[in-house]
């Protein structure tokens, strides 16, 4: 019985999700910022119990007032607050705890890996006075200090909620900040299939520019600045429309464990296949490191 919660709690409104679980010792916390949630495909493929949805306004049928645009939401009764959810969402929409502590059980456990999110400046680059790097951040992200005289002190990223598009590095003509796609992969739009003068998709991609409507009416990608996050996909109206697949994650090693079942559910049966080989070369280095060592 000390296992089971005392209280399980959810609160939702058109801003943020707080789901609660206090046990006799701990309390557990999932936060949903949905300021910040874009209304991907990422937690809710990756959720090992399938208790995220991601939904539309008019699905909020106990709000008075619903979120405006497709966002996630949670089922209370299947969370088991594993972690994996604030991990995988590259905008960090999702923020986990115990007991008032930032706090993820599977990078704990080591059977999900940290997700990385390369940044790198050289403000010794930046010329005196300039921001284009903070202009060009789609979600504003980036703050550029100056001294009194105008010189670039210290460009600020926020690289927790930076999905890696890369728009900043491409913008920066001085070659002083480098990012690297925490997601690669594939997309594919069949513009047979689109309804006339819908443009859902474009709406709802969080990075402008990437999908556009072209002269002839037809939606055109711009594949250079995918974070191939899915949100695309779940605002259209059209089964098979969108064609995304995903290649690879970005990420630190790891013990494998549920990553594994997340990671075939997120990318295609291939790009699990190379990504498993690519631990068994890591192994194999190692152990020969190991042996070197001994010597």
């Amino acid at each position: 019985m000390m296992n089971l919660p005392v209280k399980l709690i959810k609160n939702e409104d058109a801003n943020s999700l707080f789901l609660e679980r206090i046990m006799y010792t701990k309390r557990y916390m999932l936060f949903l910022d949905r300021s910040r949630c874009v209304g991907c495909e990422l937690c809710e493929i990756a959720c090992p119990k399938e208790a995220i949805k991601v939904i539309k306004p008019s699905e909020f049928k106990d709000l008075e007032e619903p979120p405006k645009k497709i966002t996630a939401s949670v089922l209370k009764d299947k969370c088991n607050f594993c972690g994996i959810c604030s991990e995988i969402c590259i905008f960090g929409a999702f923020k986990q705890s115990i007991n008032g502590k930032d706090f993820v059980p599977v990078l704990e456990s080591e059977s999900f890996p940290k997700i990385i999110h390369e940044i790198k400046v050289d403000e010794s680059r930046c010329p005196h006075g300039c921001r284009i790097c903070e202009e060009a951040c789609p979600l504003h992200l980036i703050s550029v200090k100056f001294n009194s005289e105008g010189k670039v002190i210290k460009v600020d990223v926020d690289r927790e909620h930076c999905p890696g598009c890369r728009i900043c590095e491409i913008k920066c003509p001085y070659n002083a900040i480098h990012t690297r796609k925490i997601i690669t992969g594939v997309i594919k739009i069949n513009t047979n299939l689109c309804p006339e003068g819908c443009r859902y998709c474009v709406d709802a991609c969080p990075i402008p520019g990437v999908l556009f409507v072209t002269d002839n009416g037809k939606i055109g990608i711009n594949e250079l600045f995918c974070v191939y996050c899915g949100a695309c996909r779940k605002a259209c109206p059209v089964n098979g429309a969108i064609n995304l697949k995903r290649v690879s994650i970005y990420h630190e090693r790891v013990k494998s464990g549920a990553w594994n079942k997340a990671l075939e559910k997120l990318t295609s049966t291939l790009g699990m296949s190379k990504e498993l080989r690519s631990k068994t070369g890591f192994k194999a280095y190692d152990s020969v490191k190991r042996l070197h060592v001994r010597r």
